[in-house]
């Protein structure tokens, strides 16, 4: 998996307490697998930041998927990292 450099804000929609939907850019992605709960060890080894985050796998409309990690940055949703 290759990280793309493309970080930014996004609207997340939840269904049942977990991601559903995602708006990122402009485009909008379905989560097309489980989402997984991100956790420290995902990107801490010391010093574990307190994340509320997801990595999930999502589809846009033209049928391109991603692996997305999001975390909440207050009220928002900031993606972290997406990978192709």
């Amino acid at each position: 998996m290759n990280a793309i450099d493309a970080t930014g804000i996004a609207t997340l929609w939840p269904h049942e307490g977990t991601p559903e939907r995602l708006v990122w850019f402009g485009r909008r992605w379905r989560i097309s697998d489980t989402p997984t709960e991100l956790t420290e060890f995902l990107y801490a080894i010391t010093h574990p930041p307190a994340l509320d985050g997801w990595r999930f796998q999502a589809t846009n409309e033209d049928g391109e998927s991603r692996v997305f990690d999001v975390a909440r940055d207050g009220d928002r949703w900031a993606v972290l990292r997406v990978y192709e």
